[in-house]
């Protein structure tokens, strides 16, 4: 019995065998190429089976997704955008298999309730914070999907002080300007020469001003909308993971000063909100959960 993982994420393609303890084994990682998307998640995902009969395969992608359907619709993918039958294509390419698709948030929920810090929490939310930025619900120990699968994708929460245009068509939405693209598309625009979310991360820890600045509007934004998302879903915990929530000090300091601010109601005073410990392996082993669910 063969089960495998595969992550649409927002600039690489992840694939691997699902170990016995559901965590990912032996990754397969690309870029994200410019044509012949689907020909390169076959061929990781063939190298990642080894040969061995797929009996599951989960599918975690980055937002928007139709679960029903089976339809992925990055942006990050142009031949995808208007949508992609991603788990028909799986099927033909594995015909024994059982195949589910996921948004990446609700995968990284999964994660973090069989391997992380949410195994012994009922309400919660994470958020994933990357180039992109996705979260998964967790209610009542259940890990909440929503109608078409995207319930958690609160990257495109609009945040009040904001009003930056993204990718969405909207403008003020939470990754238009603390998602880790649109970080560094506003760093570079204040003069700052580097290219790639890891090289902003560093900078900003390193105490480099406009680095440091563009990390701070991340994290004021980032505890805007876990106030209101807190609020809305009476939430006590949020776990933050992904490259930016590297940012250290110049992130979460504005991150908790926001968020001290803003969320007030007499249900909040013991809202917590932590950085992930399952680094940047959290939502491929999170699909391992998936594949292992519906491989059982």
């Amino acid at each position: 019995m063969t089960l495998l993982a595969l992550e649409i994420g927002s600039s690489t393609f992840a694939a691997s065998r699902v170990a016995d303890d559901v965590e990912a084994d032996e990754i397969r990682k690309i870029p994200i190429p410019s044509s012949g998307a689907w020909d390169r998640c076959r061929d990781i995902l063939l190298e990642a089976a080894g040969g061995g009969e797929v009996t599951a395969l989960g599918i975690a992608s980055v937002g928007p997704i139709d679960m029903a359907a089976g339809i992925v619709a990055p942006a990050e993918v142009p031949e995808w955008r208007t949508g992609f039958a991603i788990v028909d294509a799986a099927r033909k390419l594995f015909p024994a298999a059982k195949v589910q698709l996921a948004l990446d948030g609700a995968c990284l929920a999964l994660a973090e309730r069989s391997l992380g810090v949410l195994n012994t929490v009922m309400d919660a939310m994470v958020i994933t914070v990357s180039d992109r930025i996705s979260g998964g619900v967790v209610v009542g120990g259940f890990t909440v999907v929503g109608r078409t699968g995207n319930a958690g994708h609160v990257g495109h929460v609009l945040v009040p002080g904001f009003d930056e245009r993204c990718v969405c068509g909207g403008r003020g939405c939470l990754e238009a300007v603390a998602g880790g693209a649109s970080a560094v598309r506003w760093a570079r625009e204040q003069g700052w020469t580097g290219t790639t979310v890891p090289e902003l991360v560093t900078a900003g820890r390193a105490g480099e001003a406009i680095p440091a600045a563009a990390l701070g509007r991340a994290g004021t934004a980032l505890g805007r909308a876990v106030a209101s998302v807190a609020a809305l879903l009476d939430m006590d915990l949020v776990v933050i993971g992904g490259s930016m929530a590297e940012g250290g000090p110049a992130l979460w300091k504005p991150l908790g000063e926001a968020v001290a601010t803003h969320a007030r109601l007499s249900y909040l005073p013991g809202l917590r909100v932590i950085p992930s410990e399952l680094g940047d392996v959290a939502v491929l082993a999170g699909v391992g959960v998936l594949a292992a669910s519906i491989g059982a």
